[in-house]
């Protein structure tokens, strides 16, 4: 990934979807500022909301993941049996917990994936709803 490339505002979702999200989270958990962390919150948060979207993930779901990541770390959730209801979506998140608990863990770090986390959450619930209203297919 090129460190100084801005996250591009014009990908479509089958494109976002081909992400190296793990790449991402091992950028931009250890960044404090910059594009790593933009590209991580950008493109990340919106590829990571195509995939989960895509399996049916509920964002009630993934906000819970977020507060026990917050509560708890990335290495504590990483250990979670099910971190999501469903399994196919389980086994993903749970690769990007252990991509995350493999950092260099600092509270920061464990307070940037539940932001994050939170974020792909809203992105998904701001998809049901567009969708609901007819505006997405």
């Amino acid at each position: 990934m090129n460190d100084d490339a801005p996250p591009t505002p014009d990908r479509d979702d089958d494109a976002l979807a081909r992400l190296d999200i793990p790449a991402l989270l091992r950028d931009g958990l250890t960044a404090e500022s910059g594009p790593r962390r933009t590209a991580l919150f950008g493109d990340g948060a919106a590829a990571a909301s195509v995939v989960l979207d895509r399996l049916r993930t509920e964002p009630r779901s993934i906000a819970f993941l977020a507060d026990t990541v917050r509560a708890g770390g990335l290495a504590r959730a990483a250990e979670l049996p099910e971190p999501l209801p469903r399994p196919e979506a389980a086994a993903l998140v749970r690769q990007w917990l252990r991509t995350g608990a493999e950092q260099p863990g600092t509270t920061l770090a464990d307070d940037t994936a539940a932001a994050w986390l939170r974020a792909v959450a809203t992105l998904i619930e701001v998809k049901q709803l567009a969708r609901a209203r007819g505006r997405l297919r």
